[in-house]
């Protein structure tokens, strides 16, 4: 039997195993499915056991869940860490905005250090809300110096990241065959652990020369899957995705984040080559890339995994995603048989599903299905319990689906596993320095503003004072002219 439980975070000493009593069970495993009053135990890095009332070796530790909801940590497929240094900033910009500050202007003053800055914040913001792998869709990496930045801030935080490595102002067909890019995958990723992978970022623009041919390549010399933004109005569209599947680099490792402005016959040269699609619902809402498109990702049966794009617009966790997502799918629906003159008896997309998306989807888009993503016997320890006693919204606890999507909030967020090590507890975060975060953030914040200097800082977060002509083209390192 276990020790009883204890409520000093101490308790958890490395190699010490950890029981999980009492919880109703998400496992996101069809063979397993929902389990109430269920117990989870783990044993190093990986889930030994699911089940009731589950025998286990004296000294384990033991963590009661009763009254919450255990499920598999959640995954963001894209997300700009980077960019969290400046949180909340373009509250109220377009895309337009997006694109005349970060690649039009001040994009290039970030150094280094900013980059490492809100890489930090934003990898103790995921951890802390039940995110336990994040895509670092890392744009901002104008040099290796940056990546560096980017990676020594990752690793130095317990969470599971994948660093996809980017550059806004650069062409990829230029800086993905640099000696000093190959060398830094040669030393920070290949041959390490998996707990920091990578992938190429980059845009397709639809330059009718395709010069991004050279930076798929250099992802298929270099064995790394591509993410991309497709279907983004006003700046990738169908052309981009026509020369994808002309060349043959449309693979089932390839990720179109937002996908929300594509025709047809591109959503199908996605699931035809089995591709995934990350979906920023908040995003996609608020900035103009196009309408969420869950609704036509369903039709065509492509694989969806879901995101939050950036801070410095929106939240950083995916019960926002979760909910966003759901609400804008439900409405397209009633939106389209209200059209027709018809009412919506049925709503197709549900709870379970979104839940799906946000943690097997993820896992699945990121190759690592059979390491995460589920609770299943055998995989990594990847858990969130979402547990709060003190608060009215954990009660009564009915459609456990439902209760994620719809109830739950990083306030909730109990505990924490990466990897079978428990990096959040009752609440709390054990071991991240938030001091640490803040002092680099607030040195990053004051040079920023400092470079900006009054009245730039001011007309970009206000951006009515501001003059914003249409951008026809934000990617300054070619002389494509956008088709819409």
């Amino acid at each position: 039997m276990s020790q009883t439980s204890e409520t000093n975070a101490t308790q958890f000493e490395a190699d010490r195993p950890v029981v999980f009593r009492n919880a109703t069970v998400i496992t996101v495993d069809p063979a397993l499915g929902l389990i109430e009053n269920g117990d989870v135990f783990v044993s190093g890095n990986t889930i030994v056991s699911v089940g009731r009332q589950l025998e286990v070796p004296d000294g384990t530790a033991e963590i009661d869940a009763t009254g919450g909801i255990l499920m598999p940590g959640m995954v963001d497929t894209h997300r700009h860490m980077w960019q969290t240094v400046l949180r909340g900033y373009g509250a109220d910009w377009t895309l337009t905005n997006y694109f005349y500050f970060y690649y039009l202007n001040w994009g290039k003053i970030f150094r280094p250090e900013d980059i490492y800055a809100g890489n930090l914040l934003s990898a103790i913001e995921a951890i802390d809300a039940g995110v336990t792998t994040t895509v670092d869709w890392s744009h901002g990496l104008q040099t290796v110096d940056h990546a560096d930045a980017a990676a020594d801030a990752l690793e130095s935080v317990p969470g599971r990241f994948v660093l996809a490595y980017g550059n806004l102002l650069g062409a990829p067909w230029v800086w993905s065959k640099a000696p000093e890019f190959r060398d830094f995958v040669r030393r920070r990723i290949d041959g390490h652990s998996d707990m920091l992978r990578m992938q190429l970022a980059f845009d397709v623009t639809g330059d009718p020369a395709f010069p991004e041919k050279g930076a798929f390549e250099s992802a298929r010399e270099l064995n790394l899957p591509v993410t991309t933004h497709a279907g983004v109005w006003g700046a990738t569209n169908d052309t981009g995705i026509q020369q994808m599947y002309d060349g043959g680099f449309m693979t089932p490792s390839t990720i179109y984040v937002h996908a929300a402005t594509l025709s047809d016959d591109s959503y199908q040269r996605i699931a035809a080559t089995g591709g995934h699609a990350s979906v920023s619902s908040e995003s996609e809402h608020n900035a103009g890339q196009g309408y969420p498109p869950t609704w036509m990702l369903r039709r065509h049966n492509i694989p969806v995994s879901l995101s939050m794009d950036t801070s410095v617009w929106w939240s950083g966790d995916l019960f926002s995603a979760m909910r966003s997502t759901l609400s804008a799918d439900r409405s397209r629906e009633h939106m389209e048989a209200h059209k027709l003159g018809n009412t919506v008896m049925l709503s197709h997309l549900r709870a379970e599903q979104v839940v799906n998306w946000g943690t097997m989807g993820g896992a699945e888009a990121l190759g690592m299905e059979n390491i995460i993503g589920s609770i299943t016997p055998g995989k990594k320890a990847d858990l969130v319990l979402i547990k709060n006693d003190q608060s009215p919204v954990m009660f009564p606890l009915v459609h456990p689906y439902g209760h994620v999507v719809f109830q739950a909030g990083r306030g909730d967020v109990h505990t924490v596993m990466v990897d079978g090590k428990v990096v959040k507890y009752n609440g709390r975060l054990l071991g991240d320095d938030l001091n640490r975060a803040r002092q680099a953030i607030e040195k990053s914040v004051e040079y920023i503003r400092g470079q900006l200097g009054p009245q730039a800082w001011n007309e970009a977060m206000n951006p009515e004072k501001a003059t914003v002509e249409f951008i026809d083209n934000p990617y300054t390192y070619t002389e494509k002219s956008s088709a819409s």
